[in-house]
């Protein structure tokens, strides 16, 4: 019995490291750095001294988060300027360092 639980665990333990590395190609790596699709939203606020824009999206599925309105902050600040409130817009939101940040932004028509 006590060789059974060894070997079970073993083949546990190669599996986990199979799907492990399988994660880890070069194939999987490639999918990972491909953009995030856009979520889409309207801007309720456009903040310029704390450099943060207040939306009112959809949800954002790269980040696991539902429909909302919330303040993000912008990676490039020139983002501020060209949009008001009221525009309907699509963007990508990610966290980096645990912020939430406009990283890619576009006004829709």
């Amino acid at each position: 019995m006590k060789s059974l639980i060894k070997a079970v665990f073993a083949a546990s333990l190669m599996l986990s490291s199979v799907a492990g590395a399988h994660a880890q190609s070069p194939q999987a790596g490639a999918t990972a750095a491909v953009p995030e699709s856009m979520s889409t939203g309207e801007v309720k606020k456009v903040n310029k001294d704390a450099g943060k824009l207040t939306i009112k999206h959809g949800p954002l599925e790269n980040l696991g988060m539902g429909a909302m309105t919330m303040a993000f902050r912008v990676q490039d600040p020139v983002t501020l300027e060209e949009v008001t409130v009221g525009d309907k817009i699509r963007f990508v939101a990610e966290a980096p360092n645990g912020k939430l940040t406009v990283t890619k932004l576009k006004k829709q028509q």
